[in-house]
């Protein structure tokens, strides 16, 4: 049935043209069940692994190398704490010479998400993997048999969204580290009562707007034959990511409004490239680069979800000290991030929830790789890979809270689903849809 029919036989046109009830793609009638607690969220995944004794604990160098009086806090911007006082490698290089590394970032933001939110101090990671632990922060369920290079079997929260809360593709955004490791599939799952037309649109920066985007779409001139498969390869990337050509089937649906408004979006971009005006943390990293443009899909867009993920940490497979440098620079940009926010994008300024976690954690031992400070790499496999903590910052949430610690654990990183669907209204939808994991719960249940 129509929904002009359905209306007219359920009684509900109203003469005169009054406003008449939206019906969203799922069927329902009203969009949500409960009032928002805020308009906007932004999730911020920390992808790699975060060792929980380098990170919330503050340990630094003392459990991980076993040099005594070096604990302090790397992540000035997360979390309250004093800086390690002893080896420091994690900085940036002093300009007038000395030890690599030794000048650490100045604090970015006046007090610590930690003390401006609530953090969670001992969250049960759910999985040890990469792969396994990002599509667990956004589905909301642990899927097993999950393999690489595939979508997710289980929803994702920008389908959950889409069909329950009725948002559009623009008001999803997916800001992903790279197309390999699956990263790039995680903007909506393969579940046949979901899938990609609810799915969210995705940048992965790098490609797009790095040197090889640039090359290919951001300079005005005539291609040459030989120079035209890189072209084409990138307009299908770019079909394929926001429904732009011609053969919609799987892809995201965008309204040919939204079609336009990303187009006008990259030519925007390539624009403030060429003049050097792209918002970006003061000190740079891979990490700082993604974080970078999804701050400007942030302020062009003003999405009601954007998450991004940063994956610099993942070199603690082989070298601790860049494990360091990249967990500082990390928080850095997250700092960043939450500043650029309320400062410079009046729209979601106060009327926005953070949320921070990492996927996995690492490992209790090290393996047996040294690094240019003889210092030993971790990997992630044991029990202490599962340990991870998590933060929510932004509108109704209670500021200076501490929830949970090692003999009390509280929260499941399979609880960052339910707390976004709580957020915007819908968390008895997802819930009712029976897809998530049944022991996740929305972070402010927690509380």
């Amino acid at each position: 049935m129509r929904r002009k029919e359905f209306l007219q036989k359920a009684g509900l046109g109203v003469a005169g043209g009054a406003a008449l009830p939206y019906i969203l793609p799922s069927g329902s009638l009203f969009a949500r069940g409960g009032v928002p607690k805020a308009e906007h969220v932004v999730l911020v995944m920390f992808a790699g692994g975060v060792r929980q004794q380098e990170s919330i604990l503050q340990r630094y160098l003392e459990d991980s190398q076993g040099v005594s009086g070096a604990a302090g806090n790397v992540m000035f911007n997360l979390f309250d704490g004093p800086a390690p006082t002893k080896k420091i490698v994690y900085g940036t290089d002093p300009a007038g010479g000395g030890t690599a590394g030794s000048v650490p970032i100045p604090q970015l933001l006046g007090s610590s998400l930690e003390s401006q939110g609530t953090v969670f101090r001992e969250v049960a990671a759910q999985s040890a993997g990469h792969y396994t632990g990002q599509t667990v922060l956004v589905t909301g369920n642990r899927s097993a048999a999950q393999g690489l290079k595939v979508r997710p079997n289980y929803p994702t929260i920008f389908e959950y969204l889409r069909r329950h809360a009725g948002f559009s593709a623009t008001d999803c955004w997916m800001i992903s580290s790279s197309l390999t490791n699956s990263y790039n599939l995680l903007n909506s799952s393969d579940h046949p009562d979901y899938g990609l037309q609810y799915g969210a649109n995705m940048f992965v920066p790098g490609v797009v707007f790095g040197s090889y985007g640039r090359e290919v779409l951001g300079n005005s001139k005539t291609y040459s034959q030989e120079e035209l498969g890189p072209m084409y390869f990138m307009k299908n990337f770019l079909d394929k990511s926001f429904g732009l050509g011609q053969d919609e089937i799987n892809t995201i649906t965008n309204t040919d409004e939204d079609k336009t408004r990303i187009k006008e979006f990259i030519k925007y971009i390539y624009a403030k490239q060429s003049s050097g005006q792209i918002a970006s943390p003061p000190v740079g990293s891979g990490d700082a680069f993604n974080i970078s443009y999804g701050a400007e899909v942030l302020k062009y867009f003003k999405p009601k979800i954007l998450t991004v993920n940063l994956t610099g940490v993942d070199t603690c497979h082989s070298n601790f000290t860049g494990y360091l440098k990249n967990l500082h620079r990390a928080d850095h940009a997250t700092g960043w991030l939450w500043n650029y926010i309320q400062t410079q994008i009046p729209e979601m300024a106060g009327n926005t929830i953070m949320l921070v976690a990492p996927e996995c954690g690492r490992n209790l031992n090290p393996n047996p790789i040294l690094d240019q400070n003889d210092w030993y790499a971790f990997d992630h496999s044991d029990r202490n890979a599962q340990r991870v903590w998590s933060l929510m910052v932004g509108k109704n949430v209670p500021q200076g809270m501490s929830v949970g610690n090692e003999a009390n654990p509280v929260g499941r990183l399979t609880d960052i689903v339910p707390t976004i669907a709580d957020i915007f209204g819908v968390w008895d939808d997802v819930k009712n849809a029976g897809l998530v994991d049944p022991m996740g719960k929305s972070l402010f249940e927690r509380i």
